[in-house]
């Protein structure tokens, strides 16, 4: 499964095809953002993980124009500014792949006096968090003042009571349309208003600690992909997987290679495994104070690449991408005492057995390194590709 944000995810299909991007002349529309913490250290932010998988667990077991958005991360998930209503106020919202859900509320109020209340209830509970609601109409604008990007009557989530989000205020969600109760997603309203030629979500991260790309941590576009910010001249696809479980989400079939002789077969910040064979591969130590392995030096410098086998490509996942970022380890909670000299490693172990249809979770560290594309056509399919961040060296 592959997962960023808020709640989102990615669980993995061996079907796949390749082919030219979905690509629009018009540059996409970007916007500029700042970068703020969500966690004090980094054992809240497992914490949040962690409620997060057991939720989803829960959960599975029952012309137009390429419209981009820049994203910040605040070590948590990305946000992205949103005006609603009149008079307007700015909403910062987390993005969230997983579901399809937007809410607002949680920190700055909702008030406008175009917004029509539908008398539905909404709530949802995303393990870490949640929400308790009801649903409105009104006019959504991403970024400071954007009408290219905007969507006239759209039906969100105002809460009345929430938790578990901190000072952010609420959920963008960009997650397919299964648990919204039939309510059309952001997406599907820029599609259906002719704002996007197609129903494509792209996604593009940068590494903690590397300078802002034209001021932002990332970036969202919609409608198509942004050239500028994947490498090579292709995206490859697979398709969403045939699991009952798993194609709820953005979910796909993928194996992991550690090196010639060893493949770990599966298993959000983090990338979680069931992971006994990495673990002894790396000769790494659980920490106590925060529960990442923890590693040497000489066996850092002996790291191999974790490759992700996805449909018929191999994507490398560099020793340095596997590293919690060192400039970072002043947030781990007492576990990195000797300040940027500790390594510690992003993988973590799943409790789901292997087969389950919850097998991996890509979080994310993965998105930080490699372009993501959301196809929710007929037939929904996932794309992957390289960019200048893949094999960058920042932790």
């Amino acid at each position: 499964m592959f997962m960023f944000s808020v709640a989102s995810l990615l669980a993995l299909l061996a079907l796949s095809v390749t082919g030219s991007p979905v690509e629009v002349r018009n540059s996409p529309i970007t916007l500029p953002m700042t970068r703020r913490p969500a966690f004090s250290n980094v054992t809240d932010l497992l914490r949040h993980d962690e409620a997060l998988i057991a939720a989803l667990t829960e959960y599975s077991t029952h012309g137009r124009r390429v419209q981009s958005v820049p994203l910040t991360d605040f070590y948590g998930g990305y946000s992205v500014p949103v005006r609603i209503g009149n008079p307007t106020t700015i909403y910062h919202l987390v993005v969230d792949s997983l579901y399809g859900i937007t809410w607002v509320g949680a920190s700055t109020r909702y008030v406008s006096g175009t917004g029509i209340n539908t008398g539905v209830p909404m709530s949802f509970d995303y393990g870490y968090g949640s929400f308790q609601g009801t649903s409105f109409q009104d006019s959504m604008t991403f970024g400071p003042d954007n009408p290219s990007l905007s969507i006239n009557y759209m039906q969100f989530g105002v809460a009345y009571n929430s938790e578990g989000f901190g000072y952010f205020d609420g959920v963008l969600g960009i997650g397919p349309r299964v648990f919204t109760g039939d309510i059309p997603t952001v997406t599907d309203y820029l599609f259906d208003q002719d704002s996007i030629s197609q129903s494509v979500v792209s996604i593009f991260f940068q590494p903690a600690g590397v300078g802002a790309v034209e001021d932002s941590d990332g970036e969202i576009s919609f409608g198509g992909v942004d050239r500028r910010r994947y490498a090579g001249r292709r995206i490859d696809y697979t398709y969403i997987t045939d699991n009952p479980r798993s194609s709820q989400y953005w979910g796909i079939d993928q194996r992991h290679r550690w090196r010639r002789e060893l493949w770990l077969h599966l298993s959000l910040d983090c990338i979680w495994y069931a992971f006994e064979r990495y673990e002894a591969a790396t000769g790494g130590i659980k920490n106590a104070a925060t529960g990442l392995l923890q590693i040497s030096l000489d066996q850092y410098n002996a790291l191999r690449d974790l490759n992700f086998h996805i449909g018929g490509e191999v994507y490398e996942f560099t020793r340095n991408a596997q590293m919690w970022p060192r400039f970072l380890n002043y947030r781990l909670d007492g576990g990195g005492g000797d300040g940027d000299d500790d390594i510690f490693l992003i993988v973590r172990g799943l409790a789901n057995p292997t087969g389950s249809g919850l097998d991996f979770i890509n979080g994310y560290v993965f998105l930080q390194r490699f372009y993501i594309v959301l196809n929710s056509s007929t037939r929904p399919r996932v794309g992957f590709a390289s960019t200048p961040f893949t094999y960058y060296i920042s932790n």
